[in-house]
């Protein structure tokens, strides 16, 4: 393979919520970046399901796709993902099924293993659990395939409506061979969450391109990777930026998640070396610098894993930053693409 093979850029937010600002000035800011990456050229916008995480404001994921859709035309929308053992796969169905059929075409339905919380948010979230919750995911997942494939004289004892027959897009999201594993049989496209999890990520990828089945949905194999990028003018500014993600993963760590925190001049003072330790390798896939910097790592990273897409996640306090850290991304993946015609 040519080591500059095209691949798509796209946008993961978790719609972050800066200290002292709230879930409606998450949303603003998630706004004004999918307006952004429409006007760019980002290949597709996801959101993240998280639960009880004072400075994650996309719980309600399907609700604010649905809103980003109203207010831009031809971006891409979706979920990075819907962690299905939190609902019922037929108010996931109704739900995705609303969004393609307001927004027909654009719609992405990302789906996980886990449950995006702790358990007692897991079990305020589903009222019940048990051990058979995670065994029933790929029967739920064939669930939504079914009804989303049905032709129009296919019958069901129960249906979401809307949602049957409109080939709303699924994929696999997964941080393990598991998740590997399963969308290659499934025949479904792969996104790997290596923006926090990168341990098994070669593995992963080359199970899944090994193992997969073509389906009616998918006739090659398909990979996603996320990661983190934090762009600026300098290799300075950007670390500088980087300072909040850092804090924020500590603080989840300690197990006190909060709002993200604004930017410091040194992390010494903040993290233990055991601390420094884990974070960095949890957040090792990240690409923190200039233009150049960011140019050379996408292209690093496309030479060794020969990817289809990489999506970008940016926890930058500052949205204006935050933006133009996007907008140093997508014009480093059009440096690539010119070196690749």
């Amino acid at each position: 393979m040519s080591d500059n093979r095209p691949f798509k850029l796209s946008v993961l937010d978790l719609a972050p919520i800066p200290d002292a600002h709230t879930a409606r000035d998450a949303f603003k800011r998630s706004l004004a970046l999918a307006k952004f990456a429409e006007q760019a050229g980002f290949h597709r916008y996801w959101l993240a399901e998280h639960h009880n995480m004072p400075g994650i404001a996309s719980a309600a994921t399907s609700v604010l796709i649905g809103h980003l859709a109203a207010h831009t035309r031809t971006l891409r929308l979706g979920s990075g993902g819907i962690m299905l053992p939190n609902h019922s796969p037929l108010v996931i169905a109704e739900q995705f099924g609303t969004l393609e059929s307001l927004y027909p075409g654009r719609i992405d339905l990302g789906i996980g293993r886990a449950p995006g919380s702790d358990q007692t948010t897991m079990h305020a979230l589903r009222r019940h659990t048990s051990p058979q919750m995670e065994e029933r995911f790929p029967e739920d997942v064939r669930q939504l395939i079914t009804w989303f494939d049905a032709s129009d004289n296919e019958k069901f004892d129960v249906q979401p409506v809307p949602g049957v027959g409109l080939s709303v897009p699924v994929w696999l999201l997964g941080s393990s061979m598991y998740s590997a594993q399963l969308a290659a049989k499934l025949g479904l496209p792969f996104a790997f969450a290596s923006h926090f999890a990168p341990d098994v990520m070669s593995q992963a990828i080359a199970l899944y391109r090994e193992a997969f089945v073509p389906s009616a949905r998918l006739s090659q194999p398909y990979v996603m990777i996320g990661v983190n990028i934090i762009a600026a003018e300098s290799r300075a500014r950007a670390r500088f930026l980087f300072t909040s993600q850092q804090q924020q993963f500590i603080h989840l760590r300690r197990g006190v998640p909060g709002k993200l925190p604004e930017p410091v001049e040194t992390m010494d003072k903040i993290w233990t070396p055991a601390e420094k330790f884990g974070v960095e390798r949890a957040l090792s896939l990240s690409l923190v610098g200039d233009r150049a910097t960011i140019t050379h790592g996408l292209q690093t990273l496309q030479q060794q894993y020969q990817v289809d897409e990489i999506i970008v996640n940016g926890q930058i306090y500052d949205n204006d930053a935050r933006i133009y850290s996007y907008q140093l991304a997508m014009e480093a993946h059009q440096a690539l693409h010119r070196l690749s015609a």
